[in-house]
Formats: C-alpha cells, structure tokens, sequence
C-alpha cells in the first residue's frame, strides 16, 4: 500500500494521540469509542485504506479488576486492536499499554524523559523500530509530579495518597500537554477527569509521531 498519510485512531475518547500525529501531518480518523457510544467490538475497518493505526487499548483489560468487567481473566481490549490492525492492513502500527506486550518493537517512555514534569512510563508497540528516532531530553526536569490518572483519590489539591496525586482539572490538562482552560463542555466534571486521565501524554505522542514520520520516510 502506498503511504497515503490516513490514520486510524481506535480506543480515540478526546485522542490527544491522535492530535499528536495531526501535527506531523496525518489526517487522523476515529474510530468507535465507548465515550461516544461506539463499540470497537463491532467495528470492521476496510483493507488497505489506512497507512498506519494507533491507538491505547483501555488499561483495565490489564488490572486485577479485569475479570469482573470481562468474565474472566487475562483479558484485554488488546485482542480487539490487534484484530482491527490485521483487518485494516496498514503499513505501520503503534499501540500503547500500561504493561509491556508482544510485539516486533517495544519503546517505554515517559514525559520525565522528554525534559516534562510528569512521571508516567508507557509502552509504545509498533511494527516500526522507533527507538533511534526518539528525541530524549538531555537533562531531567527538577520539578518532578506524579502520573495523571484517570481515577484520583479524594483529598484536596496537592495531597497524595498510596502513590496517588490529585490534582484539579487545570493542572491535569497542564501535564498532559493541554492548556490549562482546556474543557470538554458536554462532559461533567468526573468524565472530564477521566478522558484527560486516560490519553497519551502530548509529549509522548509528539515524540512518537515525529519518530514514525522519521522511521517511515527512511
């Protein structure tokens, strides 16, 4: 297939991973989102239409909670990725996880490495080799937080509790790369927390991108 720079974006809620690659140049399609009423489970994407997919499936399929929500354990929305990336047959793929996967290449990163304050180690999947192409910072940030997560504990703004910060929702779009009056209007204050939880950090997927524009082009 012929790089045409369409990407499929799965798993999307507001996809700041999606963003991302929109700033490197890709015209970014979302798929179905559980958020929007979607349902990946029921969804075919076309051969060949697609250059590349991305996408983080959701970390509970990989949690101790799985086998309430899913019947049994072990698990995961990944199977569904990894079905919707062999039905799509794109040239490049790239998927994020909590925990590390099998998969041609595995990068993990996190935004203390891009020179940011937050410390949150992902795993990026690809069938791209991107390690030679992420930038890392020369020098670590002094000012180090906690992991954004889309679930906080109760306490005032600052506290921490089991390893858990809570923030207010303008420093937790601040850390996720977003601005700090960034807002999602149709959502209530809780599922605002959750879908600004939940996405790629835009440091990392900033980085991201860039490396499979540069591993893509090579």
């Amino acid at each position: 297939m012929q790089k045409n720079g369409l990407v499929l974006s799965i798993f999307p809620g507001i996809d700041l991973l999606g963003m991302a690659f929109e700033e490197q140049g890709y015209c970014v399609v979302r798929g179905p989102d559980l958020l929007w009423g979607g349902d990946i489970k029921e969804f075919h994407p076309p051969a060949g239409a697609f250059e590349g997919v991305i996408g983080g499936p959701p970390c509970i399929g990989d949690s101790n909670l799985a086998v309430l929500q899913y019947g049994h354990p072990g698990y995961s929305l990944w199977e569904e990725a990894i079905r919707v990336i062999g039905e799509a047959e794109p040239e490049w793929w790239v998927l994020e996880a909590v925990v590390r996967k099998v998969a041609p290449y595995v990068v993990k990163l996190s935004p203390r490495y891009l020179g940011e304050q937050q410390s949150r180690r992902r795993y990026f999947h690809s069938n791209l080799n991107l390690e030679p192409y992420i930038e890392v910072s020369l020098f670590e940030n002094p000012i180090k937080k906690l992991c954004v997560i889309a679930s906080q504990k109760k306490g005032a703004k600052g506290t921490v509790k089991r390893g858990i910060a809570t923030y207010d929702f303008p420093e937790m779009c601040e850390l996720q790369g977003l601005p700090r009056d960034f807002d999602v209007p149709d959502l209530l204050k809780a599922s605002k927390q959750k879908v600004v939880g939940n996405g790629v950090p835009l440091s990392m997927g900033k980085a991201i991108a860039k490396a499979v524009k540069q591993a893509t082009e090579d």
